[in-house]
């Protein structure tokens, strides 16, 4: 039997009660009905959003990753290196756990990309077709970032399927780089997307819409420079521009959503990864409901949006990140929300690899 639309299963619904009504029978038989039609749907993901390894360029390592997928129901994973590092320094006496953990600085590391090549080339050729590396070790701020770039898609031809998460504005996380805050408009970064284009990768930005205290679009212009003079790009904005910690300090950015429904419409190169830090307080209210606006939004857009867990060199989490966003991909029509759970997500990959991914 086909899945319904929850527009259809209202209808039957009243329907069903005007009868059961008139036979006196029990309303309770009505609700397992319905619940059980809503509540049908079998969802197929694709993580857009996954690194492999943590700040320390350590992780939990591929059978853990794979059982962990199959656990979730995860088809393909957006497999990623952490372009930083953090330092245990010298004054600390405690090895940190994570990059905020004291103020010990974090440095670029490019041999993040070299345990991305590893991690993949251990994998068999079947396995191989659910993974999909993205560079990303190479400082934003250096305009050589391009050239080594090129050497490294020249070292494995066809190994690397997108850039990033390229890190520009974090949180606290940019305070404790080495050297100047990257921005996403700046002119190394300006180079590498134009190498982007001319292998045909998409490209996701880590770059905040604002900052912790700022209750506006602050950076905006940052992410809007590069979609306006790079159209050839498919660029994944990671969280929408959004993270938890500004959701700390400000909680919901009211003028996130206009500000989405004016770049969609403007930019057809943009795409939006719907990680953990968007599942609240945008598209779930503190009652678990889906959003309205939200839908919407996703309903008019439907192929501009994807999931991911974010997760960090760990992944027996995976299941429950996924699963977090049912309540929302049940709110959709049943295509839209196959297509934001799985599909959008290989279809901004390169051309030369969507063909053999076609199931």
């Amino acid at each position: 039997m086909d899945e319904l639309e929850p527009s259809v299963v209202t209808l039957l619904a009243s329907r069903l009660e005007w009868v059961l009504a008139l036979k006196g029978l029990s309303l309770c038989l009505l609700a397992a009905l319905c619940s059980g039609l809503v509540q049908a749907r079998d969802y197929r993901y694709s993580d857009a959003h996954l690194h492999y390894v943590d700040f320390f360029q350590e992780s939990a390592g591929m059978e853990k990753l794979l059982k962990h997928m199959t656990e979730a129901n995860i088809d393909h994973v957006m497999l990623s290196g952490i372009p930083v590092a953090k330092k245990w320094d010298e004054n600390e006496p405690k090895r940190p756990r994570y990059y905020a953990g004291d103020d010990a600085k974090v440095y670029w590391y490019s041999a993040t990309d070299v345990l991305i090549a590893h991690a993949y080339k251990q994998l068999s050729a079947a396995q191989r077709q659910h993974f999909h590396p993205f560079l990303s070790g190479f400082n934003p701020n250096d305009k050589n970032a391009d050239e080594h770039i090129r050497r490294m898609l020249e070292l494995d031809p066809g190994l690397w399927q997108g850039i990033g998460e390229i890190f520009t504005r974090h949180d606290d996380l940019t305070a404790l780089i080495h050297g100047d805050t990257p921005q996403a408009d700046n002119e190394a970064l300006a180079r590498v997307f134009h190498l982007a284009a001319e292998y045909d990768l998409p490209v996701m930005l880590h770059s905040n819409i604002t900052s912790k205290r700022e209750r506006n679009p602050l950076y905006l212009q940052e992410i809007e420079t590069p979609l306006r003079n790079h159209p050839h790009v498919r660029f994944i904005w990671a969280h929408a521009g959004t993270s938890m910690e500004i959701h700390r300090h400000q909680q919901r950015l009211d003028f996130l959503l206009p500000t989405l429904e004016r770049l969609l419409g403007q930019y057809p190169n943009l795409y939006i990864d719907l990680s953990w830090s968007m599942l609240r307080p945008y598209l779930l209210d503190k009652q678990g409901k889906p959003d309205v606006d939200w839908l919407k939004l996703v309903k008019r857009y439907p192929e501009r949006f994807m999931l991911g867990s974010d997760v960090v060199g760990r992944f027996d989490g995976l299941k429950d990140y996924m699963d977090g966003y049912r309540p929302f991909l049940d709110a959709l029509p049943a295509a839209v929300a196959q297509q934001v759970a799985r599909d959008n997500f290989l279809a901004v990959l390169p051309r030369r690899v969507q063909e053999p991914l076609a199931e």
